[in-house]
């Protein structure tokens, strides 16, 4: 049985080749703005936020692929106060987004959902909790010196994996989860389903 990640996310795609999963990559092409906008608007939350929104991306690649096991994901930044977090669209917007996180805690919640010929057949959503220490400005020029636009797509303006350790003073949860899959359930769904040897 096939599976395809419905995302050309670099550190997804890493995590899956990483843990020896055959995969392929297909880009979801949904309007996850205004998707996002009308779920924001009836009042979800962070965390069924995430999970809505993996399988929004699942559910349209899986119509095209039939047959397929198809994963989506998704990321949300939630801030001590409930402000979500989107990706920042310009290194000024970064600057602000790194501010905001500046000296306090945030939720991440990472999302995956598997679809099956059109429907969804599994989900997980797993939460991390990120300790961000106070960011100089000084560091903040730096830090976007050297990973702006890399961090364009992040949600938070981190890629852990690099610089973006360096913001944090503690992390709460699984790695994996903070990299934006909760793989180690994924692993398991995988091969009950006979994706992988059990």
């Amino acid at each position: 049985m096939n599976l395809v990640l419905a995302s050309q996310s670099a550190s997804r795609r890493a995590m899956l080749d990483s843990a020896g999963v055959p995969h392929e990559a297909v880009a979801a092409q949904v309007d996850e703005a205004t998707a996002k906008e009308s779920l924001i608007a009836g009042g979800i939350s962070p965390r069924d936020l995430s999970d809505a929104l993996a399988e929004l991306k699942a559910l349209k690649v899986s119509r095209l692929a039939p047959g397929a096991l198809v994963l989506g994901c998704d990321s949300v930044v939630a801030l001590d106060d409930g402000t979500l977090l989107d990706k920042p669209v310009s290194r000024e917007n970064a600057a602000e987004h790194l501010r905001m996180l500046s000296g306090r805690h945030h939720d991440l919640y990472s999302a995956a959902v598997i679809a099956e010929n059109g429907h969804a057949v599994w989900r997980h959503v797993d939460r991390a909790r990120m300790h961000v220490r106070r960011l100089s400005e000084a560091f903040i020029s730096e830090y976007l010196d050297r990973e702006w636009p890399a961090i364009a797509g992040c949600v938070g303006c981190y890629r852990i994996e690099g610089p973006g350790a360096q913001l944090f003073s503690r992390t709460e949860g699984s790695h994996f989860t903070i990299l934006g899959l909760p793989l180690l359930p994924l692993l398991d769904y995988l091969r009950v389903r006979g994706v992988l040897t059990s």
